[in-house]
């Protein structure tokens, strides 16, 4: 879905250079920029645009507005997303991309099962207390109706991907045996992420003035996780 009136705007196949004209100016030398230039001017526009979104709101936000703020032309947007629900894909993908960096890959992490869990559990439950990203969730619940591509983007690059990550560890053949028969990879990410999300109802309609400690995180994600492997392992777990 794109933009009301935006459709004069759409990009032409000669156009697929506008970022490197609009950096010719401003007493840059002409010609093709730096990666290093092209790379810092789209993380300021996936920055301006995760501000925008967040203060007004998805519907709210135009690309024009976006454009003005970040300093790019509204068919560059077009030529490197596709319209604002891409743009608002990329905001959400490389947010959750760059906060899940610092951790091994859970297809391939082989150390204790606890240990996996408990990583990914702390680094999942300061992203989803982080004051942003509680405003974000709120955001695309109150809009999902009026604005539906939101809220599939929104799932895809985040919940959605957090899901589909999950369900491939718990499907490693070194993992799945640790489970119950009878529950399923899918069936495990979704009950895993609910315990560490808790009451998510109230986590969105009351969030707290400040986002907890890593010491009270780390105490929630135990706690968690206690429960969580004591329901779902067909035996505990060697100490």
């Amino acid at each position: 879905m794109s933009d009301p009136g935006l459709s004069d705007n759409l990009p032409t196949d000669t156009e697929s250079d506008d970022a490197v004209q609009e950096l010719s100016c401003c007493g840059k030398p002409a010609g093709r920029p730096r990666a290093a230039d092209m790379e810092a001017r789209m993380e300021n526009l996936l920055h301006t645009a995760g501000c925008l979104f967040l203060e007004k709101g998805y519907g709210k936000v135009s690309l024009e507005m976006i454009a003005r703020e970040a300093h790019v032309a509204v068919r560059t947007i077009y030529v490197k997303f596709g319209g604002k629900s891409g743009l608002f894909n990329a905001v959400v993908e490389l947010r959750r991309a760059s906060y899940f960096s610092t951790m091994p890959a859970l297809e391939t992490d082989m150390r204790p099962l606890p240990t996996i869990l408990g990583e990914f559990g702390l680094l999942f439950v300061q992203l989803v207390t982080m004051p942003a990203a509680i405003r974000l969730n709120r955001m695309v619940v109150a809009e999902a109706a009026t604005h539906p591509e939101l809220a599939e983007t929104f799932y895809k690059v985040g919940p959605g991907q957090t899901r589909e990550m999950l369900t491939r560890f718990f499907s490693r053949p070194d993992i799945a045996p640790l489970f119950r028969a009878e529950l399923t990879p899918s069936m495990l990410a979704l009950h895993l992420l609910n315990c560490l999300l808790g009451d998510q109802m109230s986590r969105l309609l009351f969030p707290p003035q400040a986002q907890p400690d890593v010491a009270q995180l780390r105490a929630k994600v135990a706690v968690s996780l206690d429960l969580f492997l004591h329901g779902t392992l067909r035996q505990p777990l060697a100490a």
